[in-house]
């Protein structure tokens, strides 16, 4: 913004020069709903939820707590649902069905599924209220379109200050929310998240028709609802921090060992399994295993909420994998493409590609105002890169990365570049 600067030429000049300032918006907290907020926390309130909400319009902003970091699983401890001129419906399925029965949640199913959704970060909550049975027939995720839109910071509250001139209360979005009774201050920032999603969609749906890549986003919202669920990775065990400071097989096998009594357990109490014992505890084992179980039980570097409750266990876990004769071995099998930075020795035709490449999609980034990441998922570039076409054209390149599951509209940004920049290092 320009403004006159009144400065009577404090800096030696004569004043009345115009100078650049950044003026920072007024923003304004929002500390408590601008709707009503119904708590729905039985079977009778459900359905008198349900009734409520069919009789609205247009999307439901729909939102979910888990407790991530606390428990195993990964299921919703809060569902919120809000439509426009209603209230806000904080549901707690816990209440409703501790086993999650999906029938118990139908009728809300049903409701849902009349009308297009309308999330933040939406692959976050997919998962646990596909759990229970709801199911979005569309999508607007606010998170992904200010991606695409260019917004230089994509969490909730960031976003919700850029649009709305609005400061959310964001303190409790680490809380254990199987906690019960929740408190009021938690529930009152869990109505809040989708208190603003109406106001955001308004004004980043205009923003996005203006950018003219509306079509751009809606494809990505249409690629989140079809993701299947992902896989639990091969050799997960192996991801456990540390675990490169064991080099032996036996050290190895130990950590299996533990890792895999430590995931049966936490299932089984549905706590996270860094909770009953850290992977320090775990690696620390593998390294240098104690030799009897009250070693084990006197070892102050063998620490967590379980690690003597459940001595017994990890003495069992211990005993196994010193003993076992299936040793894992040193390296995971190998999986894929080789990683990308092994290529500049061992692929050097790969690596000149990707150098290539690279720089193609840092300026398609660029000259749309959308992050690299979102112009073409750095894997797929990767396995382009890795093996490319044997006839390279954009046709090639176009078809190649819809098999990889590249949507429309990047694949008709980047092929034409990207065949352009790989024929140059053949």
């Amino acid at each position: 913004m320009i403004v006159e600067d009144k400065n009577d030429g404090i800096d030696g000049d004569a004043g009345g020069n115009e100078i650049e300032v950044e003026l920072q918006v007024q923003v304004d907290p929002l500390d408590k709903p601008r709707a009503e907020v119904i708590f729905v926390d039985s079977d009778e309130a459900l359905q008198a939820c349900c009734e409520v909400l069919s009789k609205g319009e247009g999307h439901f902003g729909v939102d979910a707590e888990r407790a991530s970091g606390f428990k195993y699983s990964q299921r919703a401890y809060l569902i919120q649902i809000h439509r426009r001129n209603q209230p806000i419906f904080l549901i707690d399925p816990w209440a409703i069905s501790p086993e999650i029965d999906k029938a118990k949640f139908a009728e809300l199913a049903k409701v849902l599924s009349t009308e297009g959704w309308i999330l933040h970060a939406a692959s976050q909550d997919i998962p646990c209220l596909s759990e229970l049975g709801l199911v979005a027939p569309e999508l607007f995720d606010t998170e992904l379109g200010s991606r695409i839109a260019g917004i230089p910071r994509v969490g909730l509250g960031a976003v919700t200050e850029h649009f709305l001139q609005l400061k959310l209360a964001k303190e409790h979005s680490a809380v254990d929310w199987s906690t019960r009774p929740l408190q009021a201050d938690w529930l009152n920032y869990a109505a809040l998240d989708v208190d603003v999603l109406h106001d955001l969609w308004d004004a980043l749906r205009d923003l996005l028709i203006e950018q003219k890549k509306l079509d751009w986003a809606e494809q990505e919202f249409r690629n989140t609802l079809a993701m299947p669920t992902k896989e639990a990775k091969p050799e997960k065990w192996r991801g456990m921090t540390g675990l490169h400071e064991v080099r032996e097989q036996r050290g190895l096998a130990v950590a299996h060992s533990l890792w895999l009594a430590r995931e049966e357990l936490a299932q089984k109490l549905d706590v996270s399994p860094g909770r009953l014992v850290p992977d320090s505890s775990i690696v620390g084992q593998a390294k240098n295993p104690s030799p009897s179980k009250p070693q084990l039980a006197s070892n102050r570097s063998f620490v967590g909420r379980a690690s003597r409750s459940y001595l017994d266990t990890w003495w069992r876990a211990i005993s196994e994998g010193s003993t076992t004769k299936i040793l894992p071995p040193l390296k995971a099998p190998a999986t894929g493409i080789p990683n990308h930075r092994t290529w500049p020795n061992r692929f050097p035709e790969a690596h000149a590609r990707l150098n290539s490449s690279k720089p193609v999609i840092v300026a398609l980034g660029e000259a749309h105002g959308i992050p690299q990441e979102n112009i073409l998922t750095p894997d797929f570039l990767r396995r382009l890169c890795f093996e490319p076409p044997a006839e390279i054209s954009p046709e090639s390149v176009a078809e190649l990365l819809r098999t990889f599951g590249a949507r429309q509209w990047q694949i008709e940004l980047v092929s034409s570049d990207l065949a352009a920049a790989l024929t140059t290092e053949q």
